[in-house]
């Protein structure tokens, strides 16, 4: 890739993350699912332990909606690692988020997205990630 391509790449990649935070956090289910490759990977850690992984958009989705669904959420990242490859990148986001369910109870997690996107037409498209907290509050 050229450095004129490489910043364009760094730009829609950063960009295309801030929307899956925004649909992830105003529950944009639709907004979220173009956001990702058909046959995403989507895994969650403590640092200490494998991710269990579940594969495919719908799956994901559903899982999301399982965890997050019923929460008001804030996901914010920053500070990322991107690593270029003509149409992949691997991408590491510092990340904190909370969640806050109806009975009152609140998690924030403080950690990492850990990320490989594709270019597939002209869109970025989520294929992997692994979210993992490394400090977990729960109040």
């Amino acid at each position: 890739m050229t450095q004129q391509a490489d910043v364009i790449a760094f730009y829609e990649l950063t960009q295309a993350k801030a929307k899956y935070c925004r649909m992830l956090d105003t529950k944009d289910w639709n907004g979220l699912a173009a956001l990702m490759a058909d046959d995403v990977e989507f895994g969650m850690s403590d640092g200490e332990s494998e991710p269990n992984m579940t594969i495919g958009r719908n799956e994901t989705l559903a899982l999301l909606k399982s965890l997050v669904g019923g929460a008001r959420t804030a996901h914010q990242v920053h500070a990322p690692e991107i690593d270029l490859n003509e149409d992949e990148a691997q991408v590491i986001w510092a990340v904190q988020d909370r969640a806050v369910f109806d009975d009152g109870t609140s998690v924030t997690g403080y950690g990492h997205y850990t990320e490989r996107w594709v270019h597939r037409g002209d869109a970025w498209k989520l294929a992997s990630l692994v979210l993992t907290h490394l400090i977990t509050d729960v109040h």
